[in-house]
């Protein structure tokens, strides 16, 4: 392998969690202990005045909510760490979803006062069905909240993994003592609005010493002696091999906002997450270790800086050495671009780069080439699989309220459906445009940012249709399909023709009824 000693630096991965449990804030304090900020901000506090380097968007800090995925890049203990902080309401899940096919493991994050909620699940089944590899942090450690092994339970059976407690809470709540670290045999203890040091670090090999009964008082010691030794009898020790196939997930536990047990959970992280692996392509794999350059994209992003109308297209680096100023070949327009300005990050803020390896995050300056599952490759022709697309359910008519401003939103609205959080629709042989979402809240995401960053108002009326239909098949019988139907036909933004329809019972009768035309649920096809 080439490029051996590069690719065994980088750890990829992705921070995924229900809303408010708390991910941003760990992106936050990883970002600090990587000594990529001075000072950590928080998503929602009184206290706190710096907001949260991943929540760069105004509308994400007046609400408190991530609604996009931003990417971060920092150095730590000589591994170089790509961090994904991805949105956790279900309305944007389209996003995380997809950034889950650019990372090499996860880090979960479960609120110990309400243990798995229901995004988690849905998320946990994505990872599932790749087998990446989770590592899930327990957060809020210092709230009253749910029996640590009560917890674990409700982990194996909702989500469907086994579980290994690597670190160890004393108590829990405003009783929080501290972590005792499986994994490394040692202990640090809490304190209320302290910092953790290197110097709090205490070595434990044996539990048994004098040191836990001089530390705590005698229930505190004789409960983690007896919790340690059910957990050495109860669950399977931990082995690195199990981890990455995805069967087994290590458990750590910790508050976030006091930096407590990050430290800990990012010291293993480090040591045993995977390296970036072999992809599959849709004519072979691709190994990793592999000379020639390929990677794919899997987000772009419209006005990262609003003062430039800039938009970056993210690429995931999957084999070879990715070049500034050499030209690659892209698959799906067949032409060869290069790139003068390839960005690495940290959330807004971007640095110019000379070269990347696999694993690595690299925005490319977009002028419209792009679309979600581009491949980049060094002239051999494949793509890279797996890349989900999602069919709308929710459907509304984009609505202009200002007529001197259409151009404007006419291009605002191609770039923030480009950027694959909702689908655009446009009447076949009109002008209505019909905006397709998987959730509520992006509309209003659209709305605002199309004000914000496009200077466009609009409103938008709900249409009663159920589901987005792509249709293929004989020509003649298409061509009568659409005389029949030419109110419920639109076109996506690549003129690719879709069927809307109002219900099930619709749906189902005009796939009965036309044997002849295929009815697609996703896009994929046109690959």
């Amino acid at each position: 392998m080439k490029y051996h000693n590069e690719i065994s630096k980088r750890k990829t991965f992705a921070i995924i969690a229900h809303p408010d449990a708390g991910k941003t804030t760990l992106t936050e304090k990883f970002l600090l202990f990587g000594g990529a900020i001075q000072t950590a901000g928080a998503v929602k506090s009184n206290k706190i005045k710096k907001h949260t380097t991943s929540d760069f968007m105004e509308i994400e800090r007046q609400r408190g909510i991530s609604v996009a995925t931003s990417v971060m890049t920092f150095e730590y203990r000589d591994t170089l760490v790509n961090l994904l902080d991805t949105p956790g309401h279900k309305d944007f899940a389209e996003d995380t979803y997809r950034t889950l096919t650019a990372v090499d493991s996860v880090v979960l994050v479960i609120d110990c006062v309400k243990g798995v909620e229901e995004q988690t699940e849905k998320l946990m089944e994505v990872c599932r069905m790749r087998d990446t590899p989770v590592i899930i942090f327990v957060n809020k450690m210092d709230r009253d909240g749910k029996n640590p092994f009560d917890l674990l339970d409700e982990l194996e059976e909702k989500l469907n993994i086994k579980v290994r407690p690597l670190s160890w809470p004393i108590n829990g709540g405003s009783d929080f003592k501290g972590v005792y670290n499986l994994y490394n045999k040692s202990f640090v203890s809490f304190l209320p609005n302290k910092k953790a040091t290197d110097e709090d670090i205490v070595p434990l090999e044996d539990l048994g010493s004098s040191y836990v009964d001089e530390h705590f008082n005698t229930q505190d010691a004789e409960q983690l002696r007896n919790d340690v030794e059910l957990i050495e009898g109860v669950y399977d020790p931990f082995e690195k091999q199990p981890y990455l196939e995805g069967r087994q997930a290590p458990v750590f536990f910790g508050s976030a906002v006091n930096n407590f047990g990050v430290k800990d959970l990012l010291d293993t992280f480090v040591e045993i997450a995977p390296m970036p692996r072999d992809r599959e392509a849709s004519t072979r794999p691709v190994a990793v270790g592999e000379d020639k350059f390929s990677g794919f994209i899997f987000k772009i992003h419209a006005n990262l800086d609003p003062r430039h109308r800039d938009r970056i297209a993210f690429l995931r680096v999957c084999s070879g050495r990715f070049e500034r100023n050499k030209f690659y070949h892209h698959v799906r327009l067949d032409k060869d671009l290069r790139f003068s300005n390839p960005y690495t990050f940290l959330a807004r803020e971007k640095n110019v780069v000379d070269d990347a390896y696999p694993g690595d995050v690299v925005g490319l300056f977009d002028t419209g080439n792009f679309k979600i599952g581009d491949t980049l490759t060094e002239g051999e022709h494949f793509y890279f699989t797996g890349i989900p697309s999602f069919s709308p359910e929710l459907f509304k008519e984009l609505v202009n309220k200002d007529p001197m401003k259409t151009k404007q939103l006419e291009k605002g609205i191609r770039q923030l459906t480009d950027e694959g959080v909702a689908q655009l629709f446009t009447q076949h042989g009109g002008n209505r445009k019909i905006i397709g979402c998987v959730g509520d809240l992006q509309f209003e995401v659209i709305q605002y940012r199309l004000l914000q960053e496009y200077g466009a108002a609009c409103q938008f009326n709900t249409l009663p249709f159920y589901k987005a239909c792509w249709i293929t098949g004989d020509k003649q019988k298409v061509a009568d399909f659409i005389r029949f139907k030419q109110a419920n036909i639109v076109e996506d933004k690549d003129g690719h023709l879709v069927y809307l329809a109002q219900s099930e019972w619709y749906l189902n009768t005009e796939r009965t009824n036309n044997p002849d035309i295929e009815f697609h649920f996703t896009s994929e096809i046109h690959k």
